[in-house]
């Protein structure tokens, strides 16, 4: 029997991860409490940390937070990755900490996240927009993550069709970057044929193909991107056109950029730094997603889109891990992904029997504990998407996750 697509735990993230065995995940993404100046849910022991003060509060929020991150750091498997939300109040002090935990070597980077477009409106100073989250490689060499996504490709970059009906745009096969010459790179500077008629290339001469040098636009010599073999190998995904440069017109090649290859994998595109609410949705929309399933029952959910972001970034098959669940984002994203691309991705979610704030949306609709929302809504997504849903004990899931 399949394993369900998302399991829970009800307990302390500090007690449950050392039951889990080391390289057991290959995905974290967790949204901790951010330092707004309250008490934290999770009663460590803080002495000689809390002192007075602003200090005081990130020294302790560090302390929160570092024998965490050093378990994630335990569970993940080589060429894992971990994605961390936080915001203006201790993203400064979450950097140096994933350093000292992480490796500053193994930063991949961090990504600012438009999760309020209109700002908040209230208190002193700018309104802000953002949150920010940080990512982390376990062992960079080895990590799996690729910073594409399928999601980010617009068709309109690709405007020319071909003869088939395919989309492609036109790519220089010429090295555009004056640091590659027939200096630094002289296996790259050799002529090439074509007709410019039929738009045919070729590695060798051929009837009514003209001899065309890589150059710059001012004429200097230039190299081309690919080698004669791969020429060789992919002549058909080239074509040569004139254009006009600072010495009159010429003849250039150019590849055929396309946006569904034929045979090949699905496009991806590099994905910026930047995330806006309108590519991963927003709090508003956070919350319209809870409260579709469960009601208006927490008050800072993130989407779901947010988290499918970072799940595109990893193979269909990722162990995925959040041991600060809160409302149960990302075990929802995991069955939206798994049902949008067929995945296999599996999810297991940890959070703790924080109660709910009295006179609270939550408290009024009979969740006593953050861990019941979290319960309720993976399950309510087990019957709408899919994917099954499992809770069990720390030890019962270490079981698992070993096999």
């Amino acid at each position: 029997m399949p394993e369900p697509w998302n399991t829970f735990i009800e307990g302390d993230n500090l007690e449950v991860l050392p039951t889990l065995p080391a390289g057991g995940v290959d995905l974290i993404y967790v949204d901790p409490p951010y330092n707004t100046g309250n008490d934290f849910a999770y009663r460590d022991d803080f002495r000689g940390e809390r002192g007075t003060g602003a200090l005081g509060r990130h020294a302790a929020w560090t302390a929160m937070m570092r024998p965490r991150l050093v378990e994630a750091r335990r569970v993940l498997s080589p060429g894992g990755a971990i994605f961390v939300s936080i915001d203006d109040h201790e993203v400064a002090h979450l950097r140096l900490l994933m350093d000292e935990v992480f490796g500053e070597a193994n930063l991949l980077g961090q990504i600012v996240v438009n999760l309020n477009p209109k700002g908040r409106q209230l208190g002193r100073g700018f309104a802000t927009s953002h949150e920010y989250l940080l990512a982390y490689a376990r062992e960079l060499p080895r990590c799996a993550l690729d910073a594409s996504s399928p999601s980010t490709v617009v068709e309109s970059d690709f405007p020319l069709v071909a003869e088939d009906g395919r989309r492609y745009r036109r790519l220089p096969l010429r090295n555009t970057n004056k640091k590659f010459n027939p200096a630094t790179a002289p296996t790259l500077h050799f002529p090439l044929w074509g007709d410019p008629g039929s738009g045919r290339v070729a590695a060798e001469p051929f009837a009514g193909g003209t001899r065309i040098e890589p150059v710059f636009g001012d004429g200097s010599p230039a190299v081309w991107r690919w080698s004669v073999p791969r020429i060789e190998e992919r002549a058909g995904d080239l074509e040569c056109r004139p254009v006009r440069g600072a010495r009159g017109e010429r003849v250039d090649v150019f590849q055929r950029d396309w946006l569904h290859p034929l045979g090949g994998a699905r496009r991806r595109k590099k994905l910026r730094t930047i995330w806006l609410a309108e590519e991963i949705g927003s709090t508003d929309t956070a919350v319209a997603e809870l409260k579709a399933v469960l009601g208006h029952v927490f008050e800072s959910p993130k989407p779901t889109g947010l988290v499918r972001r970072i799940l595109e970034t990893m193979p269909e098959d990722a162990r995925v891990l959040d041991f600060f669940a809160g409302s149960g984002t990302t075990g929802h994203a995991v069955a939206l992904a798994n049902a949008a691309d067929g995945g296999s991705r599996t999810c297991l979610s940890v959070n703790s029997a924080e109660p709910t704030r009295p006179g609270s949306n939550a408290e009024r609709a009979g969740y006593p504990t953050v861990a019941a929302i979290t319960r309720a809504r993976l399950r309510a997504v087990a019957e709408r998407v899919g994917g099954g849903f499992a809770e069990v004990g720390p030890a019962t899931a270490a079981e698992r996750r070993a096999r």
